[in-house]
């Protein structure tokens, strides 16, 4: 039975697959954002298009939005691997990722939790900055979901406290 976390590491070898389609998604952004930037000088004559501003806005916040889930995606795979399946010993390797030293389910949930956070952050901001375009009840649910995302992830973190000091020192810090 205890052998069988072993099943998890196709799912891992997945997220990393998943990994190099978000470069690539990265990589459309960016050659977008060169196109827009330095290949047009603006929109065709007669079309109703954002400004050059705007557009560049929106194409780094979509790079920004690829780069925080892909680091998501890293947090899962090397966190729930080293977690779930088995210690990745890297004996002080300088380029250990701190949090890894520290990693539990709690703490791997509220890093999540606060990736999610700010995923959530980028895309409502985007809705906000099309606003004039987007319909008030998407930008209410946008907002909605995004304070729902946040509350969890202060729950989480809550929780977390609260399941990793010990009664004797929860005790003594209300003394």
């Amino acid at each position: 039975m205890f052998a069988s976390r072993w099943l998890q590491v196709p799912l891992y070898l997945g997220l990393i697959v998943a990994q190099a389609v978000y470069v690539y998604q990265f990589a459309l952004e960016l050659w977008h954002l060169i196109e827009t930037v330095f290949l047009h000088g603006g929109p065709p004559a007669g079309e109703s298009a954002p400004s050059p501003e705007v557009v560049v806005m929106l194409t780094v916040l979509a790079l920004i939005d690829v780069v925080m889930i892909s680091n998501l995606l890293i947090m899962v795979i090397i966190g729930g691997y080293e977690t779930f399946v088995s210690r990745i010993d890297l004996n002080d390797h300088p380029d250990e990722p701190e949090w890894l030293s520290h990693v539990n389910a709690n703490v791997l949930k509220v890093k999540l939790a606060t990736a999610i956070i700010g995923i959530s952050s980028v895309h409502l901001l985007q809705t906000f900055i099309r606003a004039q375009s987007t319909p008030n009840d998407k930008i209410m649910w946008q907002t909605v979901m995004h304070l729902a995302f946040v509350v969890s992830a202060i729950g989480l973190a809550y929780i977390d406290r609260l399941l990793s000091t010990s009664p004797a020192e929860h005790t003594r810090s209300h003394l």
